[in-house]
């Protein structure tokens, strides 16, 4: 299995992520010091089974690159989250630290939503 993360703008290509990301990441145990910034890719459309989007915004981006002939399925992160339907991700960009502690918390709850959807799928 291969997961991987993309922007739907080309903001950030090739930087490190947010310090406060990385703080964050380290505080769950996790070292994202080594990642960089990508946007998303037709190609990513065949390679991979799903691709996640984590607000309205960025369904209309995932929408606007889908070539219509690849593989992947399409939703909103938290759509995959029972009670949660609807409801987007936050982005705590222009906030502070508290607010990457809380996206976070609904990116864990719908990372683990979207592996029991992709366990039930294949047995």
């Amino acid at each position: 299995m291969k997961v991987d993360s993309a922007g739907t703008a080309g903001y950030h290509v090739g930087e490190p992520p947010d310090p406060r990301s990385i703080d964050q990441a380290r505080s769950e145990g996790i070292d994202i010091t080594g990642y960089r910034g990508r946007q998303l890719s037709q190609d990513d459309f065949h390679e991979f089974d799903f691709i996640i989007g984590m607000d309205r915004s960025n369904m209309q981006d995932i929408a606007r690159r889908d070539p219509g002939s690849g593989k992947a399925k399409t939703a909103m992160l938290l759509d995959i989250v029972p009670g949660q339907e609807g409801r987007e991700v936050g982005d705590p960009y222009y906030g502070g630290a508290d607010g990457f502690a809380v996206t976070w918390s609904e990116v864990d709850a719908g990372a683990q939503a979207l592996v029991a959807v992709m366990l039930s799928e294949n047995g």
